[in-house]
């Protein structure tokens, strides 16, 4: 009879977890990122915040980067507070449109290991190592999210907030709006006929988008938000 062998993997997942120092140093640097974080935003609570998100290859040529600088300025301009990855392209637009507005921005950086630079406009900071207490600050304080072209980086970024709406492990209802219709329309599409079409999810959940060209309309709806002065994450 073939002896049966005992799984020792999950004594070995507590050996590892209990007596390796460099999880409980990980875990210090994860708690202390999130307290400098919350404690950073605490300077931003009675403001109402739009977060931007986007590419950072984009050049400052390209129009997508001059957009974004014109709809911070107007945002600024009415008195909206501009946060952003702090890096450059898209977010370097932002902070600076927000920046010669003469309005508040501020950066939330990551360390990588290319070395992301923090783009000039910024005169408020935090820095992260690890992506996902970024993400906890990036989201918290928002009233709003625009969302511009961009890659691996801006899609996690969208599709995290779309779950955690959907989850209600954030406040449901922050608009959403992305920005330049030519590039969003492909992933809606493909959201509607392929994803939605196979009930993998539902259609009115396609609904919690607004797409727009117009630095006009989206001015104007970014205007109407109301002060969150108590966070978008649910804790029941």
């Amino acid at each position: 009879m073939k002896e049966k062998h005992k799984d020792l993997t999950g004594d070995l997942r507590k050996s590892l977890l209990y007596h390796d120092p460099t999880v409980d140093a990980r875990l210090v640097r994860v708690l202390t990122e999130l307290k400098t974080g919350f404690s950073f935003l605490e300077t931003f609570i009675h403001d109402k915040v739009v977060t931007f998100f986007g590419s950072a290859r984009i050049k400052t040529s390209d129009p997508y980067y001059k957009k974004a600088q014109e709809l911070a300025g107007a945002l600024a301009k009415n008195g909206i507070t501009i946060i952003t990855g702090g890096g450059p392209g898209i977010m370097e637009g932002a902070n600076r449109g927000a920046d010669e507005a003469g309005g508040r921005s501020a950066g939330i950086n990551i360390f990588l290991p290319r070395g992301e630079r923090k783009n000039r406009y910024v005169h408020e900071s935090v820095g992260f190592y690890y992506f996902f207490n970024r993400k906890v600050i990036l989201d918290y304080a928002a009233e709003a999210f625009v969302f511009f072209p961009g890659g691996y980086g801006t899609l996690d970024e969208l599709f995290e907030i779309c779950n955690l709406m959907n989850t209600r492990k954030i406040k449901k209802n922050i608009p959403i709006i992305l920005f330049g219709k030519k590039f969003w329309a492909p992933l809606l599409q493909w959201l509607e006929h392929t994803i939605a079409k196979k009930k993998l999810i539902a259609k009115n959940e396609l609904k919690i988008f607004y797409v727009t060209d117009s630095i006009q309309k989206a001015t104007e709806m970014l205007k109407k938000v109301k002060n969150n002065s108590t966070g978008n994450l649910k804790d029941k």
